[in-house]
């Protein structure tokens, strides 16, 4: 299994300024801080990184900006899915000469299009670049499940490498690894199911809790593809409260008040999402301060 771009690729958030712009400056000493601590690809304007209210004059300064930084040290992979076709094969290309090593492409969201529709929106993604590109399912934000047989089909297209699967199920997981090649890679999107999903096929995750463990889930990862699954799971159920913080308001405002703790300038989020509440706020620095994480 050809793993180019490595077990962790981090979702990293974006770092805004006080009065809402963004923060190029802070987004390369997080993308640094991340590389650092285990990160093997930096996935940048995904959902974690507030991508819904980024503009593309936006994105296209940040891909410039951490690929000329970074590149060299750690994969940079590119955001640049839409539920409009048109838009995402403009994007994938402008974002293409910002030098990226690879895209994510989301499931085409609030259209709900059927299994062909999807093939069909994927396909074109594809042909308009030489670049490898990840798939993206997330059901719950996308309102439609990409079925299995539908990566197979996709997955015969040269430099569509694998998805990042994040509909919750492990049944699903074993279905794509039965129903697709072996080097079609299965990335898990959510960090508790990792160790669930790799003892199905699944080769790494899509992470949010590497901002603050990236290291841990790295051990985790080599654990469970040695085999060790009993150690990996230790790991993984020992973080089971802080994957649980992480989400007890949208993404990514508790992450980033985590960071914001550690001393990042990353506190600001976006409209419609808001800062966590101070309860909320609480129980974040309760749990770094649990696992000895602001140091």
């Amino acid at each position: 299994m050809n793993l180019e771009f490595g077990r962790l690729i981090t979702a990293m958030i974006t770092p805004f300024n006080t009065d809402g712009s963004i923060n190029i400056e802070e987004s390369l000493k997080v993308a640094d801080y991340l590389i650092a601590t285990g990160t093997d690809t930096l996935l940048l304007a995904g959902t974690t990184g507030e991508s819904p209210t980024l503009t593309f004059d936006e994105e296209l300064l940040l891909f410039k900006a951490v690929v000329a930084h970074c590149k060299g040290r750690a994969k940079v992979m590119a955001g640049t899915g839409s539920n409009c076709t048109r838009t995402a094969v403009n994007m994938t290309q402008k974002a293409e000469q910002c030098g990226v090593d690879a895209f994510l492409q989301v499931v085409p969201y609030y259209n709900k299009p059927s299994q062909a529709g999807m093939i069909a929106h994927f396909k074109e993604i594809a042909k308009s670049t030489k670049k490898p590109i990840l798939l993206y399912n997330i059901p719950g934000r996308t309102g439609v499940n990409m079925e299995p047989e539908t990566m197979k089909v996709l997955s015969a297209v040269e430099n569509i490498i694998g998805v990042k699967e994040a509909a919750g199920s492990v049944d699903q997981v074993k279905q794509i690894r039965s129903a697709c090649p072996n080097d079609f890679l299965i990335y898990s999107g959510d960090d508790g199911l990792t160790v669930d999903f790799m003892q199905q096929g699944a080769c790494g995750v899509v992470s949010v809790a590497a901002h603050l463990i990236g290291d841990d889930l790295q051990t985790m990862m080599a654990h469970a593809s040695d085999g060790n699954i009993e150690a990996a799971q230790l790991i993984s159920k020992k973080y089971d409260p802080l994957f649980d913080v992480l989400f007890i308001t949208s993404n990514p405002s508790p992450v980033k008040a985590a960071l914001a703790l550690k001393g990042y300038k990353t506190e600001t989020v976006r409209l419609p999402l808001v800062k966590v509440s101070e309860e909320e706020h609480k129980k974040v620095k309760t749990i770094c301060d649990q696992f000895n994480l602001l140091n």
